[in-house]
């Protein structure tokens, strides 16, 4: 065989076995893409996304879309030849796989969490809209969570109001910690609850509760490095009861990235004319009670995903503005945001056509 044929041979034979070992070798990374976008205005799989009983609405054209992330599941494994092709190709972002599945997180857990997330994203969406309107809304302490095998299992359960622990009224969910930890491990505290089941039956039937309990339970310390504190294996969170019905109906999501737009979206159709003035606007971000805007994830592929539908203004969240800023889909207008006051604003400059005034987001 001459020698340049069997050079020839030998090159091709190592690519192939190259792209073979590429096939079948696992890399730690999963990929990111862009996802569905929903209009918190329209109808998703035949109903209202927003769907408001018991206060006056209002008919609101134009777009406020949220953006959406597609990801690998946890147990994909992702090979050598798909991450290269990953990386190289614009429209997806590969990603260590820890970044989305941390810390041996399955899949289930995850989806779990996102769950979780995306219903606390929806409470604080429907406070911040109703504050920026000027509707007040109550709230009071829960227990949002108990840790399995803590001192609390059994003791106090997921939608217990703390009314008070060790007496001392508690007003914000900090207030729990701090008066736990100035106790010893092996010390008791006491909670004053008003039990979950009694709290729901209040709501229902319009009352103010009428039944607490008082729970003493035996801190212990906590797993810290550092000095020990008293904990008991809760977290405290923020329940709300708001003067008429908002409920959110978007099957399939989860996260709390949807916060602001759906905030925008119910205060768009709590008030007479359009936010948007008919243009066509996505965005993202968390948001808190306060409506303060929070960063979210895969900033990229949710500008990608929001201008392949058509929207001409994206609202990013001020700590997303760089990464964004950085690869900006054409025709896609970048708009920072860090409050739901902020959004209103720019969204009042969109339909009075002042998009001069806007503040676009910068590279970093």
């Amino acid at each position: 065989m001459p020698r340049r044929t069997a050079t020839m041979l030998a090159s091709t034979l190592m690519l192939i076995a190259i792209l073979c070992a590429g096939v079948f070798i696992p890399v730690p990374y999963s990929e990111m893409s862009p996802g569905p976008t929903v209009n918190t205005l329209g109808d998703h799989d035949g109903e209202p996304v927003l769907q408001i009983s018991g206060r006056k609405t209002y008919e609101a054209s134009g777009h406020l879309n949220m953006t959406t992330v597609r990801v690998t599941s946890a147990e994909y494994k992702m090979n050598l030849v798909e991450a290269v092709y990953g990386w190289l190709a614009h429209d997806n972002s590969v990603v260590p796989h820890d970044t989305i599945y941390p810390d041996g997180k399955t899949e289930e857990e995850a989806t779990q969490e996102n769950a979780e997330e995306f219903s606390q994203s929806q409470e604080s969406a429907k406070v911040a809209a109703l504050e920026a309107l000027d509707i007040p809304v109550k709230s009071w302490v829960v227990v949002s969570t108990v840790v399995k095998d803590s001192p609390s299992q059994g003791r106090l359960h997921a939608g217990d109001v703390i009314r008070a622990v060790d007496g001392t009224t508690v007003k914000e969910p900090t207030d729990v910690a701090e008066l736990v930890t100035k106790h010893k491990p092996g010390e008791d505290v006491v909670f004053t609850i008003v039990p979950a089941d009694e709290q729901a039956d209040a709501e229902k039937e319009r009352r103010t509760p009428t039944k607490t309990e008082t729970v003493r339970i035996t801190t212990e310390a906590s797993d810290d490095k550092g000095e020990k504190r008293a904990i008991v294996g809760i977290s405290a969170g923020t329940d709300h009861t708001f003067p008429f019905s908002i409920d959110i109906k978007l099957a399939d999501v989860g996260g709390p990235s949807a916060g602001l737009m759906f905030a925008l979206g119910i205060y768009d159709k709590l008030t007479p004319g359009d936010l948007t003035g008919g243009s066509f606007v996505a965005g993202t971000g968390t948001i808190d009670d306060t409506g303060k805007v929070g960063p979210i994830g895969g900033i990229s592929m949710k500008t990608i995903g929001a201008r392949d539908k058509g929207a001409q203004y994206f609202l990013t969240p001020a700590d997303n503005c760089a990464t964004a800023a950085a690869d900006v889909p054409d025709g896609l207008t970048l708009v920072k945001v860090d409050t739901i006051d902020d959004a209103l604003g720019a969204l009042r400059d969109i339909r009075s056509g002042k998009t001069s005034d806007l503040p676009e987001c910068a590279k970093g």
